[in-house]
């Protein structure tokens, strides 16, 4: 698999796209280089329905939401993948409008490791938090592997930390669909690979997730942007492939005396518009905190951007 991605960014925004029988799809009029087609809302069942990830605060999608729900239909579940601002705020008015329990991992933070939340505290990281959502706080908390019912549907919560400490997938079921269908949220997309920043995100964990959903037998990913991962295991094995091959190319640019994460991302992407280069330097860093906790790398002082890091 050369290159799986499909970079079609044509959508349908405002409208109820029936994916499969129990599955709609309402997609937000939020494009952008981070949203790629917009945020995807689904709506999980008939009847009494499950809404996952209502988006951003936009008037707009929560009123087209409501119009996907067919006569006598309600909502009585909202359910959310992550806490960024394109996934989550619009719970909180959809939960007042509806009654509706808001379901998640935890809040913004939940899950983060020691080390990611010394570098949060201390503001040594490079950035990454102005998507953070940490107004909305679930109503329920839901533990890995824990599942939820409904009105003929069913979703089980997998934790899936690395883009962010809280992120879920949601395998799902409904009366009608064929087995193995999960809502991959920003986990695995099919459009590109997953942002992972710290101190919000994590590359081990990361990884973990993704050997974890690999070891699945799941037919398809609908994600949170852009077109459903119909091969879900090809397309976590050329992630993983390609986040290996990331690692090496950062350990074969460490020059001997060292170098920081500014001097490293120019070195890497040398090739690559300077523009994108911030956005670049906060993969590096999270590859490097990675190769740091595996013992392939080393940093003088304290752990931060600035620091010099050396092979191991």
């Amino acid at each position: 698999m050369d290159d799986p991605f499909d970079r079609d960014a044509r959508a349908a925004h405002g409208v109820a796209e029936t994916l499969e029988p129990g599955l709609r799809r309402v997609t937000c009029p939020n494009p952008g280089p981070m949203t790629f087609t917009g945020t995807q809302t689904y709506i999980l069942g008939r009847g009494g329905v499950a809404v996952v990830d209502p988006g951003p605060e936009n008037a707009a999608h929560l009123a087209a939401i409501e119009r996907a729900l067919a006569p006598g239909e309600r909502i009585e579940a909202i359910l959310l993948t992550h806490t960024h601002v394109d996934h989550s705020p619009g719970a909180r008015a959809l939960a007042a409008r509806t009654g509706a329990p808001v379901m998640g991992f935890g809040p913004h933070g939940a899950g983060l490791s020691a080390r990611m939340a010394r570098l949060e505290a201390e503001g040594a990281h490079l950035g990454g938090g102005e998507g953070a959502d940490r107004a909305t706080v679930p109503d329920r908390l839901l533990a890995d592997g824990e599942r939820v019912e409904g009105d003929g549907w069913a979703a089980t919560a997998l934790h899936t930390p690395g883009h962010l400490s809280n992120h879920l997938c949601f395998a799902v079921e409904a009366e009608g669909m064929a087995p193995g269908a999960v809502l991959s949220g920003d986990h695995v997309m099919a459009w590109a690979t997953t942002m992972v920043s710290p101190p919000d995100g994590d590359m081990r964990a990361f990884m973990a997730s993704l050997r974890r959903m690999r070891a699945r037998e799941d037919r398809i990913y609908y994600p949170g942007h852009g077109a459903p991962v119909r091969d879900p295991r090809a397309m976590i094995d050329h992630q993983i492939r390609h986040r290996l091959m990331r690692e090496e190319q950062i350990l074969r640019a460490l020059p001997p005396e060292g170098a920081d994460v500014a001097a490293l991302t120019a070195r890497i992407y040398a090739e690559v518009d300077p523009a994108l280069h911030p956005a670049a330097a906060r993969n590096v860093f999270a590859h490097l905190i990675g190769l740091i906790e595996d013992g392939r790398a080393r940093h003088e002082g304290p752990l931060s951007p600035t620091a010099r890091f050396f092979a191991a």
